[in-house]
């Protein structure tokens, strides 16, 4: 999918230091960069965008989901989450009530998929692997693992407490959890290629279920009672719950839009359809691109889309540093 040359080092670095004088009185900035690949994306097309075309000095934090909401929490600060799955994060509501959190946008416009997969060709040779009945039968035939996100994110605890809930280790199936987002798309990517046995959690828009043929595994109904217990650590009873269709958003910082207000009038249009985000992050993988690479692949090859989000003044400073 090599649809552009790739840029390296010193011309990434140049597109995305090079300052802006636009809108000198945009300050300093802080916006999570989370640990999965749509949401660095998201993070670094959006600092270019602060950056180059509004003037603004950004600080990127890396961060996760828990740490983010913790730290908004006790600190107010980041001013901005980037790619928060407000579903399944059960403190959003009431960050929101308390006004320490402002909703800006669905950044992943047609929202998010979160399941359990099987490989499609596994689907295809053993069709009753489809359900969770049929797995719970045949532990060994998905590897008798359950391969899971990595610590800190918020499907961390969501699928532990489905899995005890589902009283997943007395059937014989082990919850292996991942060190990190690459790991765990690594061992989907290992899997295709020996066509070996894999059975766990994933999401889309991503690379790897734009690339790899997976099955959604039926577990089960949603139910928000069970689904928002099971997001809390502490959940005395879990009981099991699908995963509801996500809503994915970007949220500010209560007090961030009267600070910078340019700022936040530009993330309240960032927003991504699943089939944009999917193909950079396929074109990201195919490629061995950094994050930024990847931002400036989206800046370079989709001009229509980011333009729309900006005043005219900095949409013109963008485009002259982008041609």
């Amino acid at each position: 999918m090599k649809k552009t040359t790739l840029l390296k080092g010193a011309a990434v670095a140049a597109l995305m230091t090079s300052g802006s004088a636009a809108y000198a009185d945009c300050g300093d900035v802080t916006i999570t960069e989370m640990n999965w690949a749509s949401s660095a994306v998201v993070t670094a097309v959006s600092a270019f965008l602060m950056e180059q075309g509004l003037g603004c000095n950004v600080q990127k934090v890396p961060s996760s989901t828990v740490t983010a909401i913790t730290s908004i929490t006790e600190t107010g600060e980041p001013d901005i989450l980037t790619e928060v799955w407000a579903n399944s994060t059960p403190a959003y509501p009431g960050l929101l009530e308390e006004g320490k959190l402002v909703e800006l946008a669905d950044v992943l416009s047609d929202g998010g998929v979160e399941a359990w997969w099987i490989p499609a060709y596994l689907a295809e040779s053993n069709p009753e692997l489809t359900t969770w009945e049929g797995i719970m039968a045949n532990p060994e035939k998905v590897g008798g693992k359950f391969h899971d996100c990595p610590s800190g994110w918020a499907c961390d605890i969501i699928n532990n407490n489905n899995l005890i809930a589902l009283d997943a280790a007395g059937g014989g199936l082990e919850r292996f959890q991942h060190g990190s987002g690459e790991t765990l798309q690594t061992s989907i990517a290992a899997a295709f290629e020996e066509k070996a046995p894999w059975f766990g959690y994933y999401w889309a828009p991503t690379a790897v279920l734009g690339k790899y043929p997976m099955v959604a595994v039926k577990v089960g109904d949603f139910d928000a009672d069970a689904h928002t217990c099971n997001g809390d650590v502490d959940c005395a009873n879990p009981s099991f719950s699908a995963y509801p269709a996500s809503k994915v958003v970007t949220a500010v910082a209560g007090g961030f839009s009267e600070r910078e207000p340019q700022a936040a009038a530009l993330m309240a249009n960032v927003s991504f359809t699943n089939d944009q985000m999917g193909e950079i992050l396929a074109w990201r993988l195919d490629n061995n691109a950094s994050y930024d690479e990847a931002a400036v692949y989206f800046l370079t090859n989709y001009k229509d889309v980011w333009a729309a989000w900006l005043d005219e003044e900095a949409t013109e400073n963008l485009s002259a540093l982008l041609k």
